[in-house]
């Protein structure tokens, strides 16, 4: 009995834990973008820096299942839902350090940009897919559209590839890092088409 109080006592206590961990980048921009420390371009920084926090959480997101399969922590589908949530906060400020800050609401600049440059492309259709992601994250919405949820959440797995791809032509030259989230991203389908085949799969 004890026990299973502690183990509550710990979820109540490691949920903000996480979900403050999760703002750190966030809090970290806004610092330095007040007390301009981010560089002599600060707006590349920033944009920069929150694409790649929606990348890295996009990723995170989608470790979890495949964690809980091949280690049983069971715990990981506690998060799968703030995580998502976070990606998408992220990628919002990336796409609003690009339409705001960068562009300053120049729509005919920002459609061509999307239109012409083939990273743009890629990256502004990854984060449409991703908003009817976010609008249907709750529970309520899980329940109302029972099977089609689980299709409609399986786009994750495009916008996280569009993600990556974004990522690799527009770095052009330092390929590393997109590279091995491209790996990673290889692994994580790897183990997803893997438990699949073993009838073990169905979450995004």
């Amino acid at each position: 009995m004890e026990l299973g109080h502690q183990k509550k006592i710990l979820k109540k206590v490691q949920k903000p834990v996480i979900f403050a961990l999760c703002l750190v980048p966030f809090l970290l921009l806004a610092v330095g973008w007040v007390t301009d420390s981010l560089g002599t371009n600060p707006v590349e920084t920033l944009t920069h820096a929150t694409g790649e926090w929606a990348l890295r959480f996009l990723l995170i997101g989608l470790a979890l299942t495949p964690l809980r399969k091949l280690f049983s922590w069971h715990w990981t589908s506690l998060y799968r839902r703030m995580f998502g949530l976070f990606a998408f906060f992220y990628a919002f400020l990336h796409f609003s350090c690009y339409l705001v800050v960068d562009q300053f609401f120049d729509w005919n600049e920002i459609w061509g940009d999307i239109a012409k440059r083939k990273y743009i492309t890629v990256g502004f259709a990854s984060f449409v897919m991703l908003i009817p992601l976010a609008l249907t994250s709750t529970r309520g919405m899980m329940r109302r559209l029972g099977k089609r949820w689980f299709q409609l959440h399986k786009l994750v797995y495009f916008i996280a590839l569009g993600g990556i791809v974004h990522f690799l032509w527009l770095v052009k030259a330092d390929l590393l890092e997109p590279l091995l989230y491209l790996a990673l991203f290889i692994f994580l389908m790897g183990v997803r088409v893997w438990f699949s085949y073993q009838g073990k799969f169905k979450s995004p």
